[in-house]
């Protein structure tokens, strides 16, 4: 099996990048594979109907969101399709499972949220204080600048219900180990909800290694459209509160937490996600089952973002003007693409207006991690910037954004 990515055959999948410009704002969305564009186009040609109906179109759309939910079932390797719940963004998920898990709390139960996390992973779950629901913060260890479970332990009491945190924080990068995570929550008693937006363009996902609860991300960071899924345990899912009619039970786990319907499109769109990374492993020599090619796809995927994370963490490192927000360093694989700096006494917001010119898009600001930014005293003078890389990336295109990088800083800086 070939080691390194072909990256003429990776960036081919890509439409979006037929254009000059370099993406480096993936995080905030990344660049759609064409089988999943194919799902797409498929299905808004020939099966643009509502399910449930008995003639030949209908059955044909209800199989394309089938085959959408089981291949969202393979990427994260969850027991069974119903586990999937689709919806239009994480945020939106993540309030629906509020409002589902609402009645299960009582005044007094208490829900821990991180300091590092997006905002969908901590502003429903802080509208639950209305209803007397305790909401403590998981801090962010000052030291390690991460989530510690010695930090965790704390807060936990018999009235944690449970914990909400991130797998990656879009900010500092860092993947924080969540089956150890898992393991801690559940041995007192609680259940643990998982924001995957970071991590899941980038690495291999195991909700059933793991044993989280509720995983949920968006796929349109993570080469599809926009959309977006969450994963939960069957029996945890049953026992929420439907969202939709009231006719809707237990027989309808996914359907009842779906208002309205999910974007069937979209959802069929996940099986060309699947198709894209496992026709990149096979394409790379890999075999086997869906799953072993997953593997094989994210190992090559890794291998590539470990080279653009290194290379771009080297140039800034080497700086004297500029601070990484996060770790410096990629120690194992630890962190992800995705780097947020500034440099000093320069606007960040200049800097990245500037790169437009450079056909460069990145971004920056807070990222909806506000609450982090702030603590970290880094929200003055724009915010920071964010490099978000990913597998389609090159290490010659690092290298343009550095260029001019130090050509913009220096005027700024002047």
């Amino acid at each position: 099996m070939m080691t390194q990515l072909d990256m003429a055959w990776v960036q081919a999948q890509f439409p979006g990048l037929a254009s000059d410009w370099v993406f480096f704002d993936n995080a905030g969305g990344a660049q759609i594979a064409q089988p999943a564009l194919d799902r797409m186009v498929e299905f808004l040609t020939h099966r643009n109907v509502q399910i449930g109906g008995s003639y030949a179109v209908s059955q044909a759309a209800a199989a394309a969101l089938m085959a959408g939910r089981q291949a969202a079932a393979t990427l994260v390797n969850a027991a069974r399709p119903e586990e999937i719940v689709f919806g239009p963004s994480t945020t939106v998920l993540m309030g629906n499972l509020m409002q589902a898990m609402r009645r299960q709390l009582a005044p007094g139960d208490e829900v821990i949220v991180t300091m590092a996390d997006h905002e969908s992973n901590i502003g429903p779950w802080r509208r639950l204080e209305e209803f007397g629901v305790t909401i403590k913060v998981w801090p962010l260890n000052s030291a390690t600048m991460d989530l510690q479970l010695d930090d965790l332990a704390p807060l936990m009491t018999e009235r944690t219900r449970l914990v909400c945190v991130t797998h990656v924080s879009n900010i500092l990068g860092k993947v924080h180990p969540v089956a150890d995570f898992a393991r801690f929550v559940h041995e007192r008693g609680a259940r643990i909800c998982v924001d995957a937006v970071a991590y899941a363009p980038h690495r291999l996902i195991d909700v059933r290694a793991w044993d989280v609860d509720y995983y949920v991300f968006s796929l349109y960071k993570a080469y599809g459209p926009h959309g977006a899924l969450m994963y939960g345990k069957y029996d945890l899912l049953a026992e929420l509160d439907g969202l939709y009619h009231y006719f809707y039970g237990k027989e309808k786990v996914s359907a009842k937490l779906e208002p309205g319907n999910s974007s069937y499109e979209a959802a069929y769109a996940t099986d060309g996600i699947l198709s894209y990374l496992t026709d990149l492993a096979r394409h790379h020599g890999a075999s086997g089952d869906d799953r072993a090619l997953l593997t094989a796809a994210f190992d090559l995927i890794t291998a590539q973002e470990d080279a653009l994370t290194e290379r771009l963490l080297g140039w800034l490192s080497a700086r004297n003007d500029c601070r990484i927000i996060g770790e410096a360093v990629n120690h194992g694989s630890s962190r992800v693409p995705t780097i947020a700096f500034k440099f000093d006494g320069v606007d960040s917001g200049a800097v990245a207006r500037a790169m437009d010119d450079h056909g460069i898009a990145m971004r920056f600001g807070d990222f909806h991690s506000r609450r982090l930014v702030e603590h970290l005293g880094e929200d003055g003078n724009g915010g920071v910037l964010r490099v978000s890389m990913v597998h389609y990336n090159t290490v010659e295109q690092v290298d343009r954004l550095t260029e001019a990088l130090a050509q913009i800083v220096a005027r700024e800086a002047a």
